[in-house]
């Protein structure tokens, strides 16, 4: 049997090793598995970045999310990180579904383990979920100065388990500048390997990253340093053009950049990365924060030049410019008088919309959208990627509206992060973006709640009026469901 100093993986009976039974080889399987029952979501504690010595720590939580339980839309479980101010934001699992790629090493790892980094702090704790899945077990602390030792990063952001190794993206250097970029930790002892990266050419911004695995292919996003974001929003960069605007496509396998895709300096902070998960098809979206001309945001649909769907199967790019980039939805700010904005936005008039997240559900047929200006939540009918149908909008929250929730009064803040159940019939969403950025958007204070819509194959978007969790003087960020989600898997087989 694989040992680790953490359990046995893979054990089957009989001596017998078997996958885990949450890997999926496609995204048709992983849709037909069972539901999810429990969902992991982080939280900080806004008092603790503020420098309150005595603040309590992140958490993760875990929530009940099996409507015949009868705990249904309550949290079940809770374990607190051991330091306070890490700023806990995006996590993932160990091992998914791309352990079982025809060239993964290490078929028989389990997806156990929760890899959450502090975007703060550059801490990176590991979270056993194995023998009570409701109530994690903390393993593992890894310390930033061994992070930056090993790998020369700081700020890890973005967690994706590949079939070599776990990947981390980081916003940038110990010393809080640049460059951001991609490093591994390995999926048995967590030992940070080092930098992903052999040759990254001019690329200096980070954030997200994805992947087309059938293409060896890696894209990147970009945000800005740990010191261009970790005060809030520079509003001299911002009108400079000098947050992101492009995306970089790498060669996954001799790690180097061939290529960048640029928006256009206008448009400011190019985020999240959503692939097709049909591994036959290479095309994605990106989601944009914000454009300077006119505060609107909008998405993008990257693809490859070759895709039968998008161009001549037969045509024959040149070499470098296999990929492109082109504009699919734009979405508008709303004018508003200037004594409800917050000073950030008085002398603009108006409350952009301020798109911060974006999923795209395992068929690949509906895209989800959160306006955390705003307030609305967006579903788009994207089966054209290059002619999105709107098809269902909420408003929850928002700077002026403070959309109300059934459970609830008004709120504030707005839909922010995003997650999709395996078989696209639940979306969940949380309300906290950036502990800096909440307090220039939302000066009255961020109040954490997190709930969730249903998606009948219509396209329309309804809120569950049973399942609106709020949390007393925490913000909830990122969410994962039991089992895998629409963003936590990579599929090799269509």
């Amino acid at each position: 049997m694989a040992t680790t100093p953490f359990g046995i993986f893979g054990a089957g009976g009989a001596g017998t090793w078997q996958p885990d039974p949450t890997f999926y080889p496609s995204p048709r399987l992983a849709a037909s598995a069972p539901r999810e029952e429990l969902a992991y979501i982080v939280t900080l504690n806004p008092d603790a970045i503020g420098g309150d010595r005595a603040a309590r720590p992140d958490a993760l939580v875990v929530a009940d999310v099996n409507p015949s339980s009868p705990t249904y839309g309550s949290l079940v479980g809770r374990v607190e990180m051991p330091n306070a101010g890490d700023e806990l934001h995006h996590f993932g699992w160990n091992a998914c579904s791309s352990a079982l790629c025809p060239y993964a090493p290490h078929p028989h790892v389990e997806r156990r383990y929760l890899v959450v980094p502090g975007l703060r702090s550059s801490r990176i704790h590991i979270l056993d979920t194995k023998p009570d899945p409701a109530h994690p077990r903390l393993v593992k602390v890894i310390e930033a100065d061994e992070l930056a030792r090993r790998a020369g990063y700081s700020r890890p952001h973005t967690v994706h388990c590949g079939p070599d190794g776990v990947y981390l993206s980081a916003l940038g250097a110990p010393d809080g500048e640049g460059p951001g970029g991609i490093f591994l930790l390995d999926h048995e002892r967590f030992d940070v390997l080092g930098r992903w990266e052999i040759d990254r050419g001019e690329q200096h911004l980070a954030y997200d990253f994805t992947w087309h695995l059938g293409w060896d292919t890696v894209l990147t996003s970009e945000w800005g340093t740990p010191s261009m974001v970790e005060a809030g929003v520079n509003p001299e960069l911002l009108l400079a053009g000098k947050y992101g605007h492009q995306l970089h496509v790498w060669d996954l396998r001799k790690r180097r950049k061939v290529q960048s895709l640029d928006l256009g300096a206008e448009q400011q902070m190019v985020l999240e990365l959503r692939p097709s998960h049909d591994p036959t098809r290479a095309f994605g979206f990106v989601g944009v924060v914000t454009s300077l001309k006119d505060l609107s945001a909008s998405v993008w649909a990257w693809y490859r030049l070759d895709d039968p769907i998008f161009g001549d199967a037969s045509a024959r790019p040149r070499p470098g410019e296999e990929w492109a980039i082109r504009k699919v939805i734009e979405i508008p700010a709303e004018p508003a008088d200037p004594d409800t904005l917050p000073p950030a936005l008085k002398p603009f008039g108006a409350v952009p919309p301020l798109v911060t997240d974006i999923n795209l559900s395992l068929d690949d047929q509906s895209l989800y959208v959160s306006c955390w200006g705003t307030g609305d939540f967006k579903r788009y009918d994207v089966s054209d990627p290059f002619h999105p149908k709107l098809t269902g909008n909420v408003r929850l929250g928002g700077i002026t509206s403070h959309g109300a929730h059934p459970a609830s009064g008004p709120l504030n803040g707005g839909p922010q992060m995003v997650e999709v159940s395996r078989d696209g019939k639940r979306v969940y969403v949380s309300n906290s973006l950036y502990a800096s950025w909440d307090a220039q958007f939302y000066p009255e204070g961020v109040r954490g709640w997190v709930a969730k819509f249903d998606a009948p194959e219509d396209g329309s978007l309804h809120l569950d009026p049973r399942f609106f969790l709020e949390f007393d003087g925490e913000r909830p960020h990122q969410i994962r469901l039991q089992g895998g989600d629409a963003s936590s898997d990579t599929f090799c087989y269509p």
